[in-house]
């Protein structure tokens, strides 16, 4: 006869606790799937693969990316940009000759410059931050070289893989004309990128190596570039531009540029249930709950709450994910990013500039084409303006947008 065995009550109640633990690490993943589309990437092995290979469907949303910069002294670039949070790792180098396998002794006779290629975490920072602290730690008026060092291979210059990405470069470079401090208009080329060749090991974490970091503090100190920082920039060296704020709350004559935001008392009463726990509690709509999902009607995107334009409806496309999703913002200061470390990962969350509502958030799997980038929203914390109301609705404006 078999043996009988009973289950005390200690027994069953670790069963209990284990099930409940499979239960919660099993609504965690599923709830990560639906929030984070991934899409496949090949390993990134040197910057002609720089967003190339960024749509297939296995790649996690912290698939590293590299950009380069040039702003004269390696050195001193690669010293500066590896202390910005999100930034992987900085390899000095030469990009823009032709002929292969440039040294340190050959690279200008070579048509060569001195850069560095920049390897980040999309998630933690931007394309367009980096570029941001990287022209605030240089000299992108002087095309003639960098401070001291003068010649070509000493210009700075900006690089894009891919039509957004310049774009988000000449956006930036009009926004410092217009808004920055400099006395001059900025003389930074804006260049396709080429092959990048690293320089000789010795090169590499010049500043922090025994042997070398004392010639590095006092060329950096003779060069000039840290008295320029400070003259332009002060403490400000930061990966934003102050002046975005001001110019997003203050000065045009749109009706949502003074709006203020009430207590959320208020606000409880104001907006519908699932509204205001999305946009103040930064709560996750069901998919495929919204109707601006499947919108393909020509216009944009406003905050459900000030009214400030965030969307156009010629960035919206179709991600499978449930959730209305956009390839870029409709202006550069339409929205704030913020650092999310919830649910176990660390994903970048978007908020309205204005009433700083929650709205969603951005992941590095959109189309590579218009710059690999998926901003993820609620439709519920959206409102949209169809094209034929936007100048009665005060969006006239933004018709140039669509």
């Amino acid at each position: 006869m078999p043996r009988i065995y009973k289950l005390n009550r200690q027994d069953i109640l670790n069963k209990f606790f284990w099930s409940l633990i499979f239960l919660l690490l099993m609504i965690v993943f599923l709830y990560a799937s639906h929030t984070s589309k991934s899409v496949t990437n090949n390993p990134i092995t040197n910057n002609m693969e720089i967003n190339s290979e960024l749509t297939s469907s296995s790649t996690t949303l912290t698939q590293p990316r590299i950009m380069l910069v040039a702003g004269g002294c390696f050195w001193c670039v690669e010293a500066d940009l590896e202390k910005l949070p999100g930034v992987l790792s900085v390899i000095s180098g030469y990009a823009d000759g032709t002929a292969p396998n440039p040294t340190y002794e050959n690279y200008t006779e070579l048509g060569f410059r001195e850069a560095v290629k920049i390897t980040y975490n999309p998630t933690l920072v931007t394309f367009e931050q980096i570029l941001i602290y990287a022209l605030k730690h240089l000299d992108p008026t002087d095309a003639g070289g960098s401070f001291h060092d003068r010649g070509e291979q000493y210009a700075p210059a900006l690089y894009y893989g891919n039509t957004m990405e310049k774009e988000i470069i000449e956006n930036l470079i009009s926004d410092m004309n217009n808004n920055g401090p400099y006395d001059v208009p900025l003389a930074i080329d804006v260049l396709a990128e080429s092959t990048f060749w690293p320089a000789e090991d010795y090169h590499q974490d010049y500043y922090k190596k025994i042997s070398s970091k004392l010639k590095y503090s006092y060329y950096r100190r003779a060069s000039g570039r840290d008295d320029f920082i400070r003259k332009y920039w002060g403490n400000d060296t930061g990966p934003t531009l102050s002046w975005r704020k001001e110019l997003a709350t203050g000065s045009k004559v749109y009706q949502w540029t003074n709006y203020s935001k009430p207590d959320k008392s208020v606000l409880k009463l104001k907006l519908p249930e699932l509204a205001y726990k999305v946009t103040q509690e930064e709560e996750t709509e069901h998919p495929y709950s919204s109707p601006l999902d499947k919108n393909e009607e020509v216009g944009i995107y406003v905050d459900i709450l000030s009214g400030e334009p965030l969307f156009s409806s010629r960035d919206k496309f179709n991600s499978d994910t449930g959730w209305p999703s956009f390839v870029k913002p409709i202006t550069t200061t339409a929205v704030t990013e913020k650092m999310d470390k919830k649910l176990f990962s660390t994903r970048t969350e978007i908020r309205s500039t204005i009433a700083d509502n929650h709205l969603g958030h951005v992941f590095p799997d959109g189309p590579k084409e218009r710059g690999g980038l998926r901003y993820c929203m609620n439709g519920v914390t959206l409102d949209f303006i169809p094209k034929t109301d936007m100048v009665e609705s005060g969006y006239g404006d933004f018709l140039s947008e669509l």
